[in-house]
């Protein structure tokens, strides 16, 4: 009976959390050297990064599932940032992949959409980061395209509509925005940043990681390490250090 007691006496320690909410891009992320995982190292203490990755969804799909995974508070209270990660699929060219292509128009509509959801259960706009599709290597994807049976059926000047659209959604929504497809084509030669053509590199996965975290660290820098450092602690009376 003394846990449970002692655990009676304490405040339920509730972790403050990061959600990143994307396609397989974010599914991937947890991976060694992915940028969820650089994310969850830099937070350990501080708050649980959550990752909601859904391999091959897109915007049509995603808007449908988001009330599934944050519902009203307490859920929603918890959630200090949440990333937007999706256009790689809904940028899919219409006649070659009809099944995962997402119109233009909708695609905006539905990014729009998740705002306003996730506005409707207090997460404010300060704390939504939208990110861009990475660029298309059409090269390396149509050998990724073709060793599947398949045709190229993406194009990186698609793409960048798209990622544009994304940028204008943030524009009008007040969020914050990382532009990925820009980013990495500063740099001439962008492929070094995929591994398929489509999907992160550890190269790329770090250079998002490093554009992600300038994005929240200033909107997570004040929380504090939850529970006190070992040295800290009293050995003669733990319970007054930690309960």
């Amino acid at each position: 009976m003394a846990l449970p007691e002692a655990a009676a006496r304490g405040r339920l320690l509730r972790w403050p959390r990061v959600l990143l909410f994307g396609d397989s891009i974010t599914e991937y992320s947890f991976q060694e050297n992915g940028w969820g995982a650089y994310l969850a190292d830099r937070l350990v203490r501080k708050c649980d990064v959550v990752n909601r990755g859904i391999s091959g969804y897109n915007t049509r799909w995603a808007k449908l599932i988001l009330p599934r995974l944050i519902t009203e508070s307490p859920s929603a209270d918890s959630i200090v940032a949440v990333t937007i990660f999706f256009g790689a699929n809904d940028s899919a060219l219409k006649d070659l992949n009809p099944k995962q292509h997402v119109p233009l128009e909708e695609y905006a509509a539905n990014l729009k959409s998740m705002i306003q959801y996730l506005k409707s259960v207090d997460i404010t706009e300060d704390r939504i980061i939208l990110i861009t599709p990475p660029p298309l290597q059409e090269s390396a994807w149509e050998k990724a395209c073709l060793a599947k049976g398949d045709q190229l059926n993406r194009c990186n000047a698609t793409t960048g509509e798209y990622a544009q659209a994304c940028v204008q959604v943030a524009r009008d929504c007040g969020t914050d925005v990382l532009d990925l497809w820009t980013l990495m084509q500063r740099n001439q030669d962008f492929s070094a940043y995929l591994s398929d053509g489509l999907h992160l590199s550890a190269k790329g996965s770090s250079f998002l990681a490093a554009q992600l975290w300038s994005r929240l660290e200033n909107k997570l820098s004040a929380l504090p390490s939850l529970l006190p450092y070992w040295r800290d602690v009293d050995h003669t009376n733990p319970e007054a250090s930690l309960l």
